[in-house]
C-alpha cells in the first residue's frame, strides 16, 4: 500500500519561503507521475506541479515563476519549494502519486491520482 506523508508546512508573512517535503512508501515501482496539489477553504482543488518519471514538470501558471519541485529518489521524498509566498497561498497542500500511466493525460488534476497524503498546512500572512 503507498502512503505519502507530507511536513514542512507552517505560516510565514508574504514574501517568504517554504518547503514542503512528501515521504512516500510502500510502493515495489516507482510512480510515473507526482506532485502536489491544495486546497483553500471555500475553494476547489488546484493542482500545484507535477513531475513525471522522464524528468518533465509542469506547473500551474500562477505558481511557475515562485515554486520549484524536485525529488530525492534515494530518499524516496518528493520536494515543493516555495519562494514569494502570497497570503493567496495559504492553503492545505497535499502530496499525490500515480502507478499508472494515464496520469500522462490528467495534467494537473492531481487529486484523480490514486494515492494521496494526508496534507500540510500552509499559511502566509500579509
Amino acid at each position: 500500500q503507498v502512503q505519502l506523508v507530507e511536513s514542512g508546512g507552517g505560516s510565514v508573512q508574504a514574501g517568504g519561503s517554504l518547503r514542503l517535503s512528501c515521504l512516500a512508501s510502500g510502493y515495489t515501482y516507482r510512480p510515473y507521475c507526482m506532485g502536489w496539489f491544495r486546497q483553500a477553504p471555500g475553494k476547489e482543488r488546484e493542482g500545484v506541479a507535477v513531475t513525471y518519471a522522464n524528468g518533465a514538470t509542469i506547473f500551474a501558471n500562477s505558481m511557475k515563476d515562485r515554486f520549484t519541485i524536485s525529488q530525492d529518489k534515494a530518499k524516496n521524498t518528493l520536494y515543493l519549494q516555495m519562494n514569494s509566498l502570497k497570503p493567496e497561498d495559504t492553503a492545505m497542500y497535499y502530496c499525490a502519486a500515480s502507478l499508472f500511466q494515464n496520469c500522462f493525460g490528467i495534467g494537473l488534476r492531481l487529486y484523480e491520482y490514486s494515492y494521496q497524503g494526508q496534507g500540510t498546512q500552509v499559511t502566509v500572512s500579509s
